[in-house]
């Protein structure tokens, strides 16, 4: 059997990243956990009891993760910021001599 060419539309080009501010964000969620820490370290006794006493470690990681990302996305941003500044001010390439 003969197929029927369907046109298919063009694919659109993907939109420009969005400009964020990372370490704000994992700052955030950082101190969300370690906020949840600090409510749950009163009832460790009970979450225990419970068999939920791996919550209180869940937050705890979810603390000390947070401030590792914290660190990478303090780096991350520093370096984008040296690469903008060198593209800015680097002078333009001179052709060679003959």
């Amino acid at each position: 059997m003969y197929r029927r060419a369907v046109a298919r539309p063009l694919p659109e080009p993907d939109p420009a990243p969005l400009e964020t501010d990372d370490v704000r964000v994992v700052g955030i969620g950082t101190a969300v956990w370690a906020v949840l820490f600090l409510v749950l370290l009163p009832f460790r006794a009970r979450l225990v009891a419970t068999g939920h006493g791996w919550w209180l470690w869940t937050c705890l990681v979810g603390t000390l993760l947070g401030l590792v990302g914290v660190g990478y996305c303090r780096r991350r941003r520093a370096a984008i910021g040296r690469d903008r500044a060198a593209s800015e001010v680097a002078p333009p390439a001179r052709e060679p001599l003959p």
